[in-house]
C-alpha cells in the first residue's frame, strides 16, 4: 500500500461487517481509511433493504467515525469522464458508480481496496487485492 492511505470500495466494507480476515486485515494495515462518498450510498442503500435498518446504519457511522469520507468535486468529474472514455475505448464498461470511484481513486493517487477484477487495467490506479 502506498503512503498508508487506502480507498474502500464497498466489497471490503461488507466482508469486514462479515467478519472477513482478509477484509479486516486491509482495514488494520491502513493507517488512514477513506470512504467514497458513492461506497456511502451504497452501503446505506442497502442497509435500507434488510430487516436491520438501524443497525446497519450504527456500523455504517462507526466505520464513517473511524475514517474519512471522500466527495466528489468538479475535478473528479473529468477524472470520471476520463476513466468512462477509456474504459468505452477498450471495450470494457464496468459499473458507473465503480467508475466514480476510480475516479476518485486517481484524483486523490490512492490506493483501492477492492475485490473486483475489473479495475484492474484502468491506468494510474493501484488496487490493493484482498484475500478472504
Amino acid at each position: 500500500m502506498t503512503n498508508g492511505e487506502i480507498l474502500l470500495d464497498s466489497d471490503v466494507v461488507i466482508a469486514a461487517f462479515r467478519q472477513d480476515p482478509g477484509a479486516q486485515k486491509a482495514l488494520r494495515d491502513a493507517e488512514h481509511v477513506l470512504i467514497p462518498v458513492i461506497v456511502l450510498g451504497e452501503l446505506l442503500a442497502g442497509a435500507r433493504k434488510g430487516g436491520q435498518v438501524e443497525r446497519e446504519t450504527r456500523r455504517i457511522a462507526d466505520l464513517m467515525a473511524a475514517g474519512q469520507v471522500l466527495g466528489c468535486d468538479l475535478e473528479t468529474a473529468h477524472h470520471y469522464a476520463a476513466v468512462r472514455d477509456e474504459l468505452r475505448l477498450q471495450g470494457r464498461p464496468i459499473p458507473d458508480n465503480d467508475v466514480w470511484i476510480a475516479a476518485l481513486a486517481r484524483q486523490h493517487d490512492l490506493t483501492l481496496a477492492s475485490r473486483d477484477n475489473h479495475f484492474a487495467g484502468i491506468e494510474g490506479l493501484r488496487v490493493e487485492p484482498y484475500r478472504n
